[in-house]
C-alpha cells in the first residue's frame, strides 16, 4: 500500500509470523483471519491460549471475532473513525510512547492538533460501536509491552484504503509498537506469492525491489542489464487496464494467473473490455472464465511442476523444487515469458531459474544476498538480505524507517463511495470462505472442498429477512447500480441489520458484477468491501 510505504517501506509485514505466538496483545482489523489465513490464525489462537489478549474490528462477527476479548463490530467503511477514536483515548490518558515519538518520528504535533479537533463521541457514533469498548481496546493496545496489528483487504479495499493504512501506522508509532520483536504492523497478503510479485516489480510504478521507474540512475541500471530502453513513466493499475484499457489505447493484453472476469469489480464491464481487445492471451493452469475469452491460451505448470521461489507475507523467500515433470504441454512461467519475449525480438537467455535469481540479486538490493544455493540450506531468507553473509531480517525498522524518521499523517473519516438509499437500502460486503480460494479455479475442482462449500451463501440479519418475507435458504436477487446476481440467503446474526455478506468464489453467484470499481486515488485499489444493494426474494 502506498500510504504505508511512506513510513514502513513496501507494505510487507514488518515482523515475522512466528512472533505472533509470544506477543501480549493482537489487534486484528479488516481480516477474517481464520478463514483467509488459517496458518496465521493458528499462531494467533496459540497466543490467546498462552494469555495474549485479542481485539478484533470487523463489521461481521467472523470466527476470529468470536474468539476476541473485544469485538468492535464497526459499520463498514469506518475504520479511520475507530482508529482516531482509539488514538484520542491514548493521547488523553497519556499512554503514548513519547521517547519513541521524539527520537524516531516527525509530524506528531500536527497529528495531535488534528485529533484534538475531532470529537470522540462523534467518532464513536460514526463507527457504530460503544465508547466503553473503544476505550478498553485503546488502553489494552497502548498499555501492552508487546502489541501487534494484523490487517488485510478489509482495510485496503476502500476508496480511503491508503488513509486506513496510514491510520494504523499512526497508531503503532504513537504507542511505540514497532521497531522491535513481537510488535509491528502486519498486512496479511491476500494471494499466494503476491508479496513476491510486488517485490519483482509487478506494479505500475516500480522496478523490482520497489525502485522507482522515474529515477534515472535506477532506470539506467536496468537498461544496461536488460539491453533495452525503458519508459520513465508509471503505467496503469490492474483496474485501470481491465476497465478502461480501450480508452487508454490498449489493444492487446497478456494475463497470467489472474481471472478478472470474476475477480475484478463491475465484472460485466471487464468482460466487455476484454472482448473488445484485438488480441487476448491468457496463461493459466485451468481454463478459467477469463481464459475462455482468450485468442491464445498458454497452459502453465502448477507449483509442483516447476522450480522457483515464492515470497510470503513475512518477506520470506523460499525455494520450491519441481516434484514432477509438467503435465501435457504445460510449461513453467519463466519458459512461457522468455519464449514469448524471444518470439517478439527480445531474447532472454536464461539456462535455468537459478540464473534469474542471480540477476535479481544483482539488480535488487533487498534481495542482494539471496541465491538458490543458500535457499537450499534453509527454510527461507527474509528480505532485506543485502549480501551473501547476511542472515535475513526477521523484523524491520530496528534503527530507522525507510524514509529515515516515521511520518505521522493526519487521516479523516471518508464515507464510502456509495451509501444505502431507498433504491439500494443494504450495504453489501464480500469476502472469502475457508474451503475456497480466490475465484475457485483450483478449489472448486476438488470434490472434497466443493462438498463442504458447494454454493455461495448470502448472510442476512434475521430481522431483515423477516421484513422482506424471505425464508431461510430461499433464492434471492441482489442488485446494485452495476449488475445483479441470484444467491441463497440464510439468517445470520454475524451481520447487523442493513448489511449482508457473501463470498466471491462462485461463478453462479458472481458478486463482483455488483461491487463498486471506484478507486482509492493513491493506491488505485477498488472499493470491493462496500457497495449499496437491494435484495428481493426470487423463490418462496
Amino acid at each position: 500500500m502506498a500510504g504505508l510505504a511512506t513510513t514502513f517501506g513496501s507494505g510487507a509485514m514488518t515482523n515475522s509470523i512466528e512472533e505472533l505466538r509470544d506477543t501480549d496483545v493482537i489487534f486484528v482489523i479488516g481480516s477474517n483471519t481464520r478463514e483467509a489465513h488459517p496458518q496465521i490464525a493458528r499462531r494467533i489462537i496459540e497466543a490467546a491460549d498462552k494469555g495474549a489478549r485479542l481485539i478484533v474490528a470487523d463489521p461481521r462477527r467472523t470466527s476470529i471475532a468470536g474468539l476476541a476479548d473485544i469485538h468492535l463490530q464497526i459499520r463498514p467503511g469506518t475504520d479511520i473513525a475507530l482508529i482516531n477514536a482509539m488514538m484520542k483515548v491514548i493521547l488523553s490518558e497519556g499512554l503514548i510512547d513519547m521517547s519513541f515519538i521524539e527520537m524516531r518520528t516527525e509530524g506528531f504535533r500536527e497529528l495531535q492538533k488534528a485529533l484534538y479537533k475531532q470529537d470522540f463521541d462523534e467518532l464513536v457514533d460514526i463507527a457504530g460501536v460503544s465508547s466503553e469498548d473503544v476505550m478498553k481496546a485503546a488502553r489494552l493496545y497502548a498499555g501492552a509491552y508487546k502489541a501487534v496489528i494484523c490487517y488485510c483487504l478489509g482495510i485496503t479495499q476502500h476508496v480511503c484504503g491508503t488513509s486506513n493504512v496510514e491510520s494504523l501506522a499512526n497508531l503503532a508509532m504513537l504507542t511505540g509498537h514497532v521497531e522491535q520483536k513481537f510488535t509491528g504492523v502486519n498486512p496479511l497478503r491476500g494471494q499466494n506469492n503476491v508479496q513476491g510479485a510486488c517485490d519483482m516489480g509487478a506494479l505500475p510504478n516500480v522496478f523490482p525491489g520497489y525502485q522507482s521507474v522515474k529515477d534515472e540512475h535506477i532506470r539506467k541500471k536496468f537498461e544496461s542489464a536488460w539491453k533495452t530502453e525503458l519508459n520513465p513513466e508509471a503505467g496503469l493499475s490492474l483496474t485501470e487496464m481491465t476497465h478502461h484499457g480501450i480508452e487508454n489505447g490498449i489493444r492487446a493484453m497478456f494475463i497470467m494467473g489472474e481471472n478478472p472476469v470474476l475477480s475484478d469489480p463491475d465484472a460485466l464491464k471487464v468482460e466487455r473490455n476484454l472482448k473488445s481487445l484485438d488480441f487476448l492471451v491468457v496463461s493459466d493452469i485451468f481454463l478459467t472464465e477469463t481464459a475462455r475469452l482468450a485468442d491464445v491460451v498458454f497452459p502453465a505448470a502448477s507449483f509442483a511442476e516447476k522450480t522457483g521461489t515464492v515470497t510470503n507475507s513475512e518477506r520470506r523467500v523460499q525455494l520450491m523444487e519441481r516434484a514432477i515433470p509438467p503435465v501435457g504441454k504445460a510449461r513453467a512461467d519463466y519458459e512461457i515469458i522468455t519464449g514469448l519475449s524471444s518470439a517478439m525480438g527480445c531474447n532472454m537467455e536464461y539456462g535455468e531459474p537459478s540464473e534469474i535469481m542471480e540477476e535479481i540479486a544483482l539488480l535488487t538490493p533487498i534481495y542482494g544476498g539471496i541465491f538458490y544455493d543458500r535457499l537450499k540450506k534453509t527454510w527461507g531468507l527474509q528480505w532485506p538480505c543485502p549480501e551473501r553473509t547476511h542472515n535475513g531480517t526477521p523484523y524491520l525498522h530496528k534503527y530507522s524507517f525507510t524514509r529515515g524518521k516515521g511520518l505521522f499523517i493526519e487521516a479523516l473519516h471518508t464515507d464510502p463511495d456509495e451509501s444505502p438509499d431507498k433504491d439500494y437500502p443494504f450495504i453489501l460486503i464480500s469476502g472469502r470462505v475457508y474451503h475456497h480460494y480466490h475465484t475457485g479455479a483450483m478449489t472448486r475442482s476438488s470434490h472434497f472442498l466443493s462438498r463442504e462449500a458447494p454454493f455461495a451463501v448470502l448472510e442476512m440479519n434475521s430481522e431483515d429477512m423477516k421484513g422482506l418475507n424471505i425464508r431461510n435458504g430461499a433464492v434471492v436477487r441482489v442488485r446494485s447500480r452495476r449488475g445483479e446476481m441470484e444467491v441463497r440467503a440464510f439468517s445470520s446474526e454475524r451481520v447487523k441489520q442493513g448489511a449482508a455478506y457473501t463470498s466471491f468464489h462462485f461463478k453462479e453467484s458472481p458478486v463482483n458484477r455488483l461491487v463498486n470499481p471506484c478507486l482509492d486515488p493513491v493506491a488505485k485499489c477498488p472499493e470491493y468491501k462496500v457497495c449499496a444493494a437491494s435484495i428481493e426474494a426470487v423463490s418462496p
